[in-house]
């Protein structure tokens, strides 16, 4: 049903040697959404993850994932969750039949031959069936990947940079079945450094460090992060980046093709910094702020967490 909240944490908080890698995150999830969970490596988005489908308990923090407090219900958690993570992790010298067996045989789904036919179909590896996992491409193994987290029918699925490594064939490919899945009732929670996939998620969290710095709508993230966006051109642009990024009140310089994207507060800081002489030959024209350039901000505001490890 359209509405249910599926997750529904407050404060989940994760040390390690002394390092937070999760610092009081919040997060709320309703019912066939995908949402979003962008952030650097090492940020604390797969230490999250892992908590929200039990298989981590958090030092801090409360709530419920699929109605099962995530502290003392994690068994029941693990059972309607299907978790695909960064690292191909299914068996190699096993058929695409025989590893999509073995899941359904450790979830005891029932009528089990008809319902690994009925995903071998689903996904297009019926023709494959009894190709060892091994020598898969990397697309291939992400279909089977997905096929064995879907094997038992869960309620929500975490999806940790699932598509890592793959051609953008096989990456728009996966998102497709991934919007078929979340219009049929599933819940997605998927972590991506891509911003095209950002993009076709219904809502997004951005978290660096261990904090959540940003979350809503791809349209909601942009207009919370209140920046201007120009596009520059003109000769010796490496220079003029060094000389914008020291500019008082410019958020970001990117490099984009033959152009800078720069970022500020208003449209005044940005008029002062071209005003620099060595700047002249340039031509700055307004644009949209895109969510890239938000998520270049995010980063280059947020403290690295390594920093706060005392001896």
């Amino acid at each position: 049903m359209s509405g249910d909240v599926i997750i529904d944490v407050r404060g989940l908080t994760k040390s390690y040697d002394g390092r937070i890698v999760v610092d009081h995150v919040d997060m709320r999830v309703e019912r066939g959404r995908i949402y979003g969970f962008l952030g650097p490596n090492g940020s604390g988005k797969t230490t999250t993850i892992r908590m929200l489908c039990g298989l981590l308990t958090p030092d801090a923090g409360e709530g419920t994932c699929l109605g099962y407090d995530i502290r003392t219900q994690a068994r029941q958690i693990k059972r309607q969750v299907g978790y695909m993570t960064q690292k191909f992790g299914l068996y190699e010298d096993l058929s695409i039949e025989e590893n999509l067996d073995f899941f359904a045989r450790v979830y005891a789904v029932p009528r089990r031959g008809e319902r690994i036919t009925a995903t071998l179909e689903r996904l297009g590896l019926q023709s494959r069936r009894k190709q060892l996992a091994g020598a898969l491409s990397g697309g291939w193994k992400q279909r089977l990947a997905l096929a064995a987290c879907l094997i038992h029918d869960p309620q929500l699925l975490l999806l940790d940079e699932p598509t890592a490594g793959v051609d953008p064939a096989a990456r728009r490919d996966f998102w497709d079945e991934i919007h078929t899945l979340a219009a049929g009732g599933m819940t997605v929670l998927v972590s991506t450094h891509y911003m095209d996939e950002a993009e076709r998620c219904h809502q997004l969290a951005y978290i660096a460090y261990g904090k959540l710095l940003a979350r809503g709508s791809v349209a909601e993230v942009v207009a919370g992060a209140a920046l201007l966006t120009w596009s520059v051109s003109g000769p010796d642009l490496n220079h003029a980046a060094t000389l914008l990024r020291s500019a008082p009140s410019i958020r970001t310089v990117a490099p984009f093709g033959a152009t800078l994207h720069v970022s500020a507060d208003s449209a005044q800081a940005m008029a002062h910094a071209m005003a620099q002489p060595a700047l002249s030959a340039l031509q700055a024209s307004p644009i949209p702020t895109s969510l890239e350039d938000v998520f270049i901000a995010l980063m280059q505001n947020a403290r690295d967490n390594v920093e706060e490890i005392r001896p």
